[in-house]
């Protein structure tokens, strides 16, 4: 039964839908946390901190932060491979040859691939500056994640990396919100206009808010 759902169009959109809405949830709290770095180094450093004691002590140092990182590379992952297969159903569906001119792909779609690539390609280099300290330009410091994220936005590239990603990611959602709320039947007439405008203001809203860090420490206001 499941693998008859996955084989088929519709069940390879409803998996993007949520996948991507699990997504659009965790961007959400993600966004909110980072606003802490306006309250300063501690505030900062204490949020983060407190990412890997929830739920002690219940759940061990990290083993809930452990759980959320599982379910995100699942939903990227599932989101991510839906949409490969989606492209190449949609490629294998085609006639060959066209009697006029081959149609262009929309704008959205063109975003939305183009879009899913950057930010594919933004969350290797965001985990590996960040978490893993690999591409980290200075010396990454385990336990300090505020001075972690002044020495990204303090070079030309991280914040050239960052903006252009979250820009995507406006972009992305824009148009994935709107998708996903046809594929899971949430859009009527009636309500078009309602989640054009949640959509609109989402993608707004999360673009904002993950760039005004970068704009914050380039403009002196973080240090």
């Amino acid at each position: 039964m499941a693998r008859t759902v996955w084989d088929s169009s519709v069940g390879k959109k409803t998996v993007m839908a949520v996948s991507g809405l699990i997504m659009v949830l965790y961007l959400v709290a993600h966004m909110i946390g980072n606003l802490k770095i306006y309250f300063g180094a501690g505030e900062f450093n204490h949020y983060a901190h407190w990412l890997r004691t929830v739920g002690e002590p219940f759940m061990h140092y990290e083993w809930t932060l452990w759980l959320i990182r599982v379910v995100l590379v699942v939903a990227v992952v599932a989101h991510a491979v839906s949409a490969y297969q989606l492209s190449r159903r949609d490629i294998n569906a085609r006639p060959s040859k066209y009697v006029h001119k081959k149609p262009r792909a929309s704008y959205a779609t063109r975003t939305m691939r183009w879009g899913g690539i950057i930010l594919g390609l933004f969350i290797v280099w965001h985990i590996l500056d960040l978490t893993t300290g690999t591409v980290h330009s200075g010396g990454f410091q385990e336990g300090h994640p505020y001075q972690n994220v002044v020495d990204t936005f303090s070079t030309w590239y991280g914040n050239v990396i960052y903006i252009v990603a979250m820009l995507a990611l406006g972009l992305h959602i824009r148009h994935g919100f709107w998708s996903a709320a046809q594929t899971l039947g949430a859009g009527r007439r009636t309500r078009d206009r309602a989640l054009k405008t949640v959509a609109n203001v989402l993608a707004l809203v999360l673009t904002a808010g993950f760039i005004c860090v970068p704009v914050g420490v380039m403009t002196g206001v973080v240090s």
